[in-house]
């Protein structure tokens, strides 16, 4: 536009590039052409023609072709008419001015294929990466998953989940129970002791990792639930304390919380059955059964009946005898060497054990394991065979019921050492029983109820304090003299003379009748 001036008569009066298949006015031609201008040249569509330029005469509008097709117009005037050497030089000019425009189109679509190889090569190499770190991933999760199949199908249970967890991560891995106490440790760094666990902090940890979703970092710990259908049986926990788990210990150590809930649940599925059929063995065995049945059931869980038997009750004061406490009773048994089957009742559990069980071990032991000492423990006389086992069930029920109506109410107690008490037991003439007692303290047990006085009971103590004043006194919390009067009365109304020898036996019996068989007072 610059050099239109040059060839001839002529000037520019506008320039227009065609952009996206629109002409756009030239910046160089400036924006004072009118828009009638715009108008015939948009007209034209690729063709040379007149223009009619205000104020100018001889307006043409020159279409600028390539091999591209148009690339915009060149519009131009003329003061006189120019001679065809000025015409040639114009159309040359237009010509080569399409040219240089063809060349600058052709440069442009270089560059935008350059430029979008290059994103086309950037984009390959993203997806590249992307594709070798899922191949990455897959293989690594193939690899998580053929673990923990082999560790699952080699029957190792939960010490081949923690190994196989340990391998692929590198990591100590642990396994804690419900209450935070620790079931297995693989890897160095084993705490010794470990620590006993806080319930109440405990508690708080389990709904916290619950509330999120996947592992969850608690110091220097990775901590995942062991959580089948709802219902948390553990805790696996992988040790980090240089932060170092990625998203691949995190897969792996959710797979194996996947795994180890399986195998938890498993476990505890079977240890349900197990304990379901021995307690319906040993419900069957104290309501008598079969004896080839017995003996085959109870061999099937390593009992043997053929071995001499002692029936055992145990009840304790403040604990329910519900299967928590069946279950310690069970550990408690085991711990003091004592093999058993073990069944419960309404208010007291129930076992079966193979020999003699030691006067005092299974007590104190279970005094431990509950945390309280006020418990009885009822043994039965040996049985020699299955068709027995009732007959020393009601054995031991006496034996528990001696001692805990007995001024030393907690601990253990034979049936053989019961003496007296033996020919008291069930199946016995109650009848006759409380005849006998009518009989020798009826007097006595009619002037309490009319007088709300303690006359039978302060008469029980003093033959179960061998006669002695200061000890029968002491556990009366009455003074002496007041012991002296109760016995005076006693004397009195019951018409028996204390100091007789076969008086004081039948009173004897008869009080140790009325406290254990009768029920005491009332």
């Amino acid at each position: 536009m610059d050099h239109v001036s040059a060839v001839g008569p002529y000037r520019a009066e506008a320039g227009y590039l065609r952009v996206h298949g629109q002409l756009l006015p030239s910046p160089q031609g400036g924006t004072d052409h009118p828009s009638v201008v715009d108008r015939t040249v948009r007209e034209l569509t690729g063709r040379d023609g007149p223009v009619a330029v205000p104020g100018r005469s001889r307006g043409r509008a020159l279409a600028l072709h390539g091999p591209g097709g148009l690339y915009g117009y060149l519009v131009v005037t003329s003061r006189s008419r120019p001679t065809l050497a000025q015409h040639f030089l114009l159309t040359v000019l237009v010509r080569l001015t399409a040219a240089a425009l063809s060349v600058a189109a052709a440069h442009r679509r270089e560059q935008e294929d350059v430029l979008e190889l290059h994103r086309l090569r950037r984009e390959q190499a993203t997806l590249q990466q992307r594709l070798i770190s899922l191949v990455v991933k897959a293989g690594y999760e193939r690899a998580v998953h053929d673990a923990f199949t082999e560790a699952a199908a080699s029957g190792g249970g939960e010490e081949a989940v923690t190994s196989a967890l340990h391998e692929l991560t590198g990591l100590p891995v642990l396994v804690e129970d419900r209450f935070g106490r620790l079931r297995s440790w693989t890897g160095p760094g084993r705490p010794d002791p470990y620590p006993e666990p806080d319930p109440a902090r405990h508690e708080e940890m389990l709904q916290e990792v619950a509330r999120r979703c996947g592992p969850v970092r608690i110091k220097d710990r990775l901590v995942s639930l062991v959580r089948p259908r709802g219902e948390v049986l553990g805790v696996l926990a992988l040790v980090d304390p240089r932060n170092e788990a990625d998203e691949y210990t995190v897969f792996a150590l959710e797979q194996a919380a996947a795994s180890l809930a399986l195998e938890l649940s498993h476990l505890r599925h079977l240890a349900e059955l197990e304990l379901r059929l021995r307690r319906e063995l040993v419900d069957d065995l104290l309501g008598g059964t079969d004896e080839a049945s017995a003996y085959a059931r109870s061999e099937a869980f390593g009992h043997d009946l053929h071995r001499i038997q002692y029936v055992v009750v145990v009840q304790w004061r403040s604990r329910a005898a519900d299967d928590a406490f069946a279950r310690a009773v069970g550990r408690a048994a085991s711990a003091v060497g004592l093999p058993s089957l073990v069944t419960r009742r309404s208010d007291h559990v129930v076992l079966v054990a193979e020999g003699k069980p030691d006067d005092h071990a299974l007590y104190e032991t279970l005094a431990r394991e509950t945390g309280t000492s006020d418990g009885t423990i009822g043994v039965s006389a040996r049985c020699d065979s299955p068709e027995g086992i009732p007959g020393r069930y009601q054995e031991a029920l006496r034996a528990l019921e001696v001692r805990r109506r007995s001024p030393s109410r907690y601990g253990t107690t034979f049936f053989d050492d019961l003496g007296l008490y033996r020919i008291l037991g069930p199946g016995n003439d109650y009848q006759e029983l409380e005849g006998f007692v009518r009989e020798w303290l009826g007097e006595l047990v009619d002037y309490d109820d009319r007088h709300r006085a303690a006359l039978v009971e302060t008469l029980s103590r003093y033959f179960d304090c061998g006669g002695n004043y200061a000890e029968t006194a002491e556990s009366l919390a009455i003074h002496r003299s007041t012991l002296r009067y109760r016995l005076q009365r006693i004397r009195e109304i019951s018409g028996h003379d204390l100091t007789n020898v076969e008086d004081r036996l039948n009173l004897q019996v008869a009080t140790r009748v009325w406290k254990i068989l009768l029920g005491g007072p009332g």
